[in-house]
């Protein structure tokens, strides 16, 4: 499940850093990030 967990964040990382533009894409992009790994404990 760890291993699941850390694959699922490195993954939302990745698309965030890459996906945004400003510093404010990348505070969505990290906000996005925390909310999904609070939806996958969940």
């Amino acid at each position: 499940m760890k291993r699941w967990l850390a694959a699922a964040l490195t993954v939302c990382l990745l698309v965030g850093v890459t996906g945004c533009n400003t510093m404010r894409g990348l505070g969505e992009d990290i906000e996005e990030g925390g909310e999904a790994v609070q939806r996958a404990s969940d």
